[in-house]
């Protein structure tokens, strides 16, 4: 377990005399020892420098062939980095299940498309928007003649072909293309304040039931 969890450089000091990210691993080790099959993780790169948190990450991965890992974090970074699925608990109750890229297809309701394109001032836009399948197409950003647009198009449509033979076949120049995801954190409090919303009118209703029954 030592060597697994790359702490036998240190074996012969006392644990109170570690770092942080040794202490970490030691833990690690320890919880280790009898091979269980669920592991859970509490905050376990919380305190520690970015080399450290580095090496924990690399470590948990590397487990995670051999044992379920269950990792209990605010650190949402941390989750999108580490975890195949995620759940995530609002007020004690669970408000979704899933992996992080199907979270962010299901809240956002289409594919959505970065593309950075020098096309010397044309309109770009009007041109990826008669692309089949393409729903919006917006400006985000613009530098000199260098154009930021964001490109959205029916759930479950690749369309990255057709705008790249759209803006190459105009002799345009396509700089990037990448999809867009929804971070951790903002799928956090989208679900979240979801939640809270709906239990927020839920409660009204029950009051405005009560105020109803005690007038009759």
């Amino acid at each position: 377990m030592m060597e697994k969890t790359r702490v036998s450089d240190v074996a012969d000091r006392h644990c109170g005399k570690l770092s942080k990210g040794y202490r970490q691993r030691v833990g690690l080790a320890q919880a280790l020892m009898h091979n269980p099959d669920v592991l859970i993780l509490d905050e376990p790169t919380a305190g520690l420098d970015p080399k450290q948190i580095i090496e924990t990450r690399q470590l948990i991965k590397a487990l995670a062939g051999d044992h379920t890992i269950i990792l209990s974090t605010h650190i949402l970074p941390e989750v999108s980095q580490t975890c195949q699925r995620v759940v995530i608990i609002n007020r004690g109750k669970v408000v979704a299940v899933d992996t992080p890229d199907n979270l962010t297809s299901r809240l956002r309701g289409s594919e959505t498309m970065y593309l950075q394109v020098d096309a010397a001032g044309a309109d770009v836009a009007s041109v990826l928007q008669r692309v089949s399948g393409v729903t919006r197409v917006a400006i985000t950003d613009t530098k000199q003649q260098i154009v930021g647009y964001e490109v959205d198009s029916e759930t479950g449509r690749d369309v990255r072909r057709e705008l790249a033979a759209a803006i190459v076949g105009r002799g345009w120049g396509l700089l990037e293309m990448r999809p867009m995801r929804l971070s951790l954190e903002e799928i956090f409090l989208h679900v979240t304040t979801e939640e809270t919303s709906a239990t927020a009118a839920a409660a009204t209703e029950a009051e405005m039931a009560s105020s109803e029954e005690l007038v009759q």
